[in-house]
């Protein structure tokens, strides 16, 4: 039964382990491939555009489909949903391990970003909807921690199995993680799903938006080498004729895919333009530090990894606490110095170039990032949760997670183009430097500005509801005042 799973208990941790595995598994392998990048270029024979769709194939799909996998599993079944897509992400990360060219491994990462859409939402969806209200924000908050802790851990394990054997390893060792989280999720978690939902899900409504952000996204990786040819110009009209009509759909539509009154909530607004924000800066950087690491500085690709090491530490340790910390003072000025803390961060990294050491060049700038992100990956999650209706836990996880991938999308879409970095000069370590010290600079400034914005929100979402008050608003921690709609 959905909503009786207390903090601390066998039933809690194993609840928690499932949802961290699976979300875990889709995290890591956003940020696994990066450490590979540079031996699949070189076997497979690719150019900056190719690395960036097998980045951005997967993203695309990935956050396309997000939206309508909440929908899914607000009206199939949470868990049954998540469940099909752990088997979908592991059949798909195999056929990404077989791959004999970049044509069939962009495919093959697509078809991975759809499995990847399935089991995101789901699992913060299982969490909201399992645990009982006053043990939600800390749940949370130990999700957001490992869960970040997979990302941020990614270029360790990928150069860890790029070095035993393959890029291939990078793909394959998710098999045997998505069997055991089918088996955990099967015994463990329990069913929920929004029983005022009827009919059919608009997957139309999702066509659209997908042809909306494939439109775009082809436009902005291929025009730096094309130019302003046909394909580029009409992919770029397909994509915003497609948001357009996405948008227009969800305002005139009897059943949205994602429900206009979410977005009359300011905080839900603004935490969603943190989020894209961050995790833009976050996905840029993360792609181009091990290639600066590796090709500019020459690290090997498990040293690359092993460089982040700190961030995935500093998560760990921090992330609950920092959950907590947002529900007993309100998570404003966490939504405001964390974001601010990524983009100093970033900054410091301008010092990694050619003939700096890791303890002078990397470390500081890796230490302030990771501190940045612990202080803020629990309490914007939360805020996001909190501040929409809890019949609407799978829609906002994922307009959220939607967000969150659509920033790494675009940020690996245009970053590249933006730095100088196109056709082989990833390979150059000048030219790579140069795109790497200009690319910080972005980055920074896409961060601090989503930390402005944290200054609008509301600082009591996290907190009990007040008599009176609209439970549109109530905390992830506090018993609604009257039933929610």
């Amino acid at each position: 039964m959905a909503d009786t799973v207390q903090w601390g208990t066998p039933r809690a941790r194993a609840v928690l382990a499932t949802t961290v595995l699976g979300s875990g598994m889709a995290m890591l392998d956003s940020t696994i491939v990066n450490v590979a990048l540079p031996r699949i270029g070189a076997e497979l024979d690719a150019d900056v555009a190719g690395l960036q769709w097998i980045l951005d194939g997967y993203l695309l799909s990935l956050a396309s489909l997000i939206l309508v996998a909440g929908s899914l599993g607000d009206r199939y079944g949470r868990r049954r949903v998540f469940t099909f897509g752990v088997v979908w992400f592991g059949a798909a990360s195999l056929l990404c391990g077989l791959a004999p060219s970049t044509e069939l491994l962009v495919l093959a990462r697509v078809l991975q970003g759809v499995g990847g859409a399935l089991l995101t939402p789901g699992s913060l969806a299982i969490i909201q909807s399992a645990f009982v209200r006053d043990d939600r924000a800390r749940a949370i908050g130990a999700w957001s921690g490992l869960a970040g802790v997979a990302t941020a851990v990614g270029p360790l394990v990928g150069g860890l199995l790029v070095q035993l054997w393959s890029w291939r390893l990078a793909f394959l060792v998710n098999l045997p993680v998505a069997v055991l989280c089918v088996w955990l999720a099967r015994r463990c978690v329990p069913e929920s799903r929004d029983e005022q939902l009827t009919g059919r899900p608009n997957v139309t409504e999702s066509v659209v938006g997908a042809l909306g952000l494939a439109g775009l996204t082809g436009a902005l990786v291929e025009a730096p080498a094309r130019g302003a040819d046909p394909l580029v110009v009409t992919a770029g009209l397909v994509g915003v004729a497609g948001l357009v009509a996405f948008v227009l759909l969800q305002r005139r539509g009897r059943d949205p895919l994602v429900p206009p009154r979410l977005f009359t909530d300011r905080t839900f607004v603004l935490a969603n333009a943190l989020t894209f924000l961050v995790y833009a800066a976050l996905g840029g950087v993360m792609v181009l530090m091990v290639l600066q690491l590796q090709v500019s500085l020459g690290y090997s690709p498990t040293a690359a990894g092993l460089a982040s090491l700190p961030i995935t530490a500093t998560m760990l340790a921090l992330s609950a606490r920092s959950g907590r910390l947002a529900q007993r003072i309100g998570p404003k000025l966490q939504l405001v110095v964390g974001p601010l803390l990524v983009a100093a961060g970033m900054l410091l990294l301008r010092r990694a170039e050619p003939g700096a050491g890791y303890l002078d060049g990397v470390l500081p700038g890796v230490l302030v990032f990771g501190l940045g992100l612990a202080a803020v990956v629990a309490p914007v999650t939360a805020t996001v949760l909190a501040a929409a209706p809890d019949r609407y836990a799978g829609v906002a996880s994922g307009v959220n997670n939607a967000v969150a991938r659509t920033g790494s999308l675009v940020a690996v879409a245009v970053l590249p183009a933006v730095a100088g970095l196109t056709g082989a000069k990833y390979a150059d370590p000048a030219a790579l430097t140069d795109g790497w010290q200009t690319a910080l600079l972005v980055c920074a400034a896409a961060a601090a500005i989503g930390g402005l914005l944290a200054l609008g929100t509301d600082n009591d979402v996290l907190r009990p509801t007040k008599p009176g008050r609209d439970c549109h608003s109530c905390g992830v921690d506090a018993p609604p005042a009257r039933t929610r709609a």
